[in-house]
């Protein structure tokens, strides 16, 4: 089996690109190779390498700049996921391609399943759902994973940004008024390699069967406080020193240009029933992101 990576150098995309040779031969592209603003160079790349498996982690994911720059992540979130299909549908090939919580307002009370109604509030959001529909519309054979508040040992994220802020700040106001699944990157790739898993054990008659939009996040519920406090007790254990006070605040509190939902907590059953894949708890999840940091240090 032969599997494309897109996105390569993020945060999801490395993660897959060391994870998932054990699946087959794996080709990691990244903007260089792939820029998903670009739909020549997608087609190019696809029909150069022809492979069996897309699994797109490349994306548009700056929240806040995306109202500045809606045709831009338009392009890539939008426009690209849908030549990408296009394009494996015409080789029979999978495409396994990542959303987010985003495509959602936020106002339900619960968790969120795959059978609720979108209503994004944000361009990011807006654009992600486009990229969902065109998947949808071209009628290959996909798996949308839907993911959130992802973070990970490397790029740009709210457990590197808390870190460093630790050490600069002897007080921090975070969000207390949102919550969600934080989302450890490995786990989601490890996830990504279960779905893998299971479509290549399946008949090639019955894949089409496994198409459709999948919640894929850590489980249980915390806010950005919660998130931030945990952080902080984590990198602290056992030293003398506490780290710097963190205030519970509301989101009209700290004004971002991009509309956040109040509630981004995803239902994972479906992912479960069909593929397999047990959530993990955030809290553990973040557990063992730490630990894998100390032992990246010493190696």
């Amino acid at each position: 089996m032969k599997i494309l990576v897109t996105g390569a150098a993020g945060q999801v995309g490395w993660e897959l690109a060391r994870l998932l040779p054990g699946l087959g031969d794996v080709v990691a592209a990244d903007v260089e190779e792939m820029n998903l603003a670009r739909p020549e160079a997608i087609k190019r790349l696809l029909r150069e390498v022809r492979p069996d498996v897309v699994v797109n982690a490349g994306a548009y994911t700056a929240v806040d700049k995306a109202e500045s720059e809606p045709e831009l992540a338009r392009l890539i979130n939008g426009v690209a996921p849908g030549l990408m299909a296009e394009e494996l549908r015409a080789t029979g090939g999978l495409l396994i391609h990542y959303s987010t919580d985003y495509v959602f307002d936020g106002n339900k009370t619960g968790a969120y399943t795959e059978f609720d109604a979108p209503n994004p509030m944000s361009v990011y959001g807006a654009t992600k759902l486009e990229g969902e529909r065109a998947i949808q519309d071209v009628g290959g054979t996909y798996v949308i994973l839907r993911t959130s508040w992802v973070y990970g040992t490397r790029g740009k994220n709210f457990l590197l940004t808390m870190l460093k802020l630790f050490e600069e700040r002897d007080e921090l106001r975070i969000v207390d008024d949102q919550i969600g699944g934080p989302t450890w990157c490995r786990w989601l790739a490890e996830s990504t390699s279960r779905v893998l898993s299971v479509y290549e054990r399946e008949a090639e008659g019955a894949r089409r069967d496994l198409s459709g939009i999948y919640h894929a996040t850590a489980g249980g519920a915390t806010s950005w406080f919660g998130f931030a406090s945990a952080i902080r007790d984590a990198r602290y254990a056992g030293q003398t020193k506490s780290g710097p006070r963190l205030v519970p605040i509301r989101t009209e509190e700290y004004p971002l240009p991009a509309k956040r939902p109040a509630n981004s907590v995803l239902s994972n059953a479906k992912l479960h029933a069909r593929f397999g894949v047990s959530p993990v708890s955030w809290s553990e999840q973040l557990s063992a992101c730490m630990a894998s940091m100390g032992t990246e240090r010493r190696s």
